[in-house]
């Protein structure tokens, strides 16, 4: 794999990353799109298990499925339509850390799980994704071939990934409610990937023990953020004293406004 020096002190630029063909830098959205002229999931198919989780969930908030489509992947995603309960009377214009980021769909998701999904993996890779929210680079690697275990920090988002696994048609698909700065015993993976998990500089030092605890040896870390994220390169530079860090910038097109995504390949030194 072709590599060449990035703007980021210590880090690399991967120049071909080639699994979802994102040529030149760019994201295709022709190929990465929700599928509004295809027949839409049928809560009602989904196993037993699941439609109970579903139907727990449409009680309290308004929710849909919405298709997400890599290539020859498809994707269904269960989605939060109206977010007045889910905010329940918080003001995320007076504190923004109100907000429940994990029910945005957000770019670097959809670069990350893009190239996760043209990866060839070898059977019985492990995934870990971290701070999954609704779960897309995980999904996309678990329709991949990857064994994927998606992780966060509260029992419902875990039923949204719960019930879009299964509305996916994945059964390959694990979930764990994870605390970074009180992480329960881990197994170890071969592969951890997270977006738009540097949020806070608090958790910079937990996430990376997160790091070091789970992930094996010989692993690789793929990480996805907007590439104007404030919080990504003090982490990067805090990170590159562990890990050798290689970078590649990807341009997702859209009508309204084009997203920069840096994407990160983190490997452990010596």
């Amino acid at each position: 794999m072709e590599e060449k020096k990035s703007n980021y002190q210590g880090t690399t630029e991967i120049s071909a990353l080639r699994p979802g063909d994102c040529n030149s830098g760019f994201v295709d959205t022709r190929y990465i799109h929700y599928c509004t002229q295809e027949i839409t999931m049928d809560p009602q198919t989904l196993p037993a298990a699941e439609q109970a989780v579903y139907t727990r969930i449409k009680e309290q908030y308004t929710v849909a499925f919405e298709p997400l489509q890599f290539g020859e992947i498809r994707l269904n995603l269960l989605t939060v339509t109206d977010l007045e309960a889910l905010l329940d009377g918080k003001d995320p214009l007076k504190n923004v850390s109100d907000f429940p980021f994990w029910v945005k769909l957000w770019e670097s998701a959809i670069v990350l799980g893009q190239y996760l999904s043209g990866r060839n993996f070898k059977e019985g890779t492990s995934l870990l994704e971290l701070g999954a929210g609704l779960g897309v680079p995980g999904l996309a690697a678990a329709a991949a071939g990857c064994s994927v275990t998606l992780s966060d920090y509260e029992e419902l988002i875990l039923d949204f990934e719960k019930v879009s696994a299964a509305a996916s048609r994945l059964d390959n698909v694990s979930f764990m409610n994870l605390d970074w700065k009180n992480p329960p015993e881990m197994q170890r993976y071969d592969v951890i990937a997270g977006a738009e998990i540097l949020f806070r500089e608090e958790f910079f030092e937990p996430l990376l023990h997160v790091m070091r605890k789970s992930l094996k040896p010989g692993g690789v870390i793929y990480l996805a953020h907007d590439i104007k994220r404030n919080s990504l390169k003090p982490f990067l530079e805090m990170a590159e004293s562990e890990y050798t860090i290689a970078a590649s910038k990807k341009t997702l097109k859209s009508l309204e406004e084009d997203k920069v995504i840096l994407l990160n390949r983190l490997i452990p030194k010596g």
